[in-house]
């Protein structure tokens, strides 16, 4: 399955690790928030990461108790230090927190970035980094190019070094 039937311009995939369920999707405009808003709300979603520029604004997750955290980085390429740290953050609150709800990350298309940060989370709980794009790339045809996958195979887990638990 690439993809999770809804009223959205792009579908959204679902992908489930052991500890974490998230849900990657292309990026919201301000006219079409309101079709993503009714997606997050469907999977349960408090945390949602931006990996571009934003394109819309947060106020009105805000309100419905979403928050928004804003991770660019470049299109193609993947995440700073700084970056991966943030989202390493994120996943050790949305752990302790409670194991039903899922995180939402996107970028501009859903195909790089986003699926870069869900690869990391994988390999923090244990999945070779092959296998990671592989599991991604299942429920996400297209996704995590040649560059990115060569960081992803070099990427170190630093489930030693956080508070994240898994």
């Amino acid at each position: 399955m690439t993809g999770i039937r809804s009223a959205l311009p792009n579908p959204a995939s679902l992908v489930e690790s052991p500890t974490h369920k998230f849900l990657i999707f292309d990026a919201p405009n301000d006219d079409n928030l309101p079709l993503y808003i009714n997606e997050l709300k469907k999977y349960n979603i408090s945390h949602l990461v931006r990996a571009c520029d934003p394109t819309y604004s947060t106020e009105s997750l805000s309100a419905i108790g979403i928050q928004v955290h804003d991770m660019p980085f470049p299109d193609g390429g993947f995440p700073t230090e700084l970056v991966v740290n943030s989202w390493l953050k994120i996943l050790g609150e949305s752990y302790k927190k409670d194991h039903k709800e899922t995180i939402g990350v996107h970028c501009v298309a859903g195909l790089g970035r986003a699926p870069v940060l869900v690869a990391i989370a994988l390999i923090e709980s244990g999945m070779n980094p092959l296998q990671a794009v592989e599991y991604i790339r299942e429920r996400r045809r297209g996704s995590i190019n040649i560059k990115q996958i060569q960081y992803l195979k070099n990427y170190k887990s630093k489930k030693n070094k956080s508070c994240i638990v898994m």
